[in-house]
């Protein structure tokens, strides 16, 4: 168990521990503000000590940010991890709430890449900048999602 160790052994740095887990001490510091990791121990001259639960923790942190969870979610899903007798249902019908979140975006980034496409080809590039298609375009009063190619601008 973790708090029998010596404190030596348990002892990391903000700077080593940031190594360690591939994040920035500033991170560290950050996560500690918003709960996302326990104030470190401290040694008997003040400084602060941590330790490979630590790593581990920052590591779980990074990597379910690379899965495009929300610092709130992580917090949320590390509270579940917590809890005794939760359900791993629980924690699915989050990854599914983010896989449908990450599909609406990809929906929105596909229409968005279709709009451009569509813009680029309207324009040869050869023509005066006061009738390029995609400034005039731009300026459509439909807003950001103009489509010359539809009577609303809309794609």
């Amino acid at each position: 168990m973790e708090a029998c160790k010596p404190l030596a052994e348990l002892m990391l740095t903000r700077s080593e521990l940031a190594q360690k887990a591939g994040v920035h001490a500033e991170t560290i510091r950050y996560y500690e503000q918003r709960g996302l990791l326990p104030p470190p121990r401290r040694t008997a001259a003040g400084y602060r000590a941590y330790s490979e639960t630590d790593v581990a923790r920052l590591r779980f942190i990074k990597r379910a940010q690379e899965l495009g969870f929300s610092l709130r979610e992580i917090e949320e899903l590390l509270t579940l991890e917590a809890t005794p007798g939760a359900s791993s249902g629980l924690v699915r019908q989050r990854a599914l709430a983010k896989i449908a979140e990450i599909e609406a975006r990809i929906r929105d980034l596909t229409r968005i890449r279709d709009t451009l496409r569509r813009l680029v080809a309207a324009c040869d590039g050869k023509a005066p900048v006061e009738h390029c298609p995609i400034l005039h375009a731009l300026h459509d009063d439909h807003g950001t999602h103009a489509d010359p190619g539809t009577p609303d601008g809309n794609a």
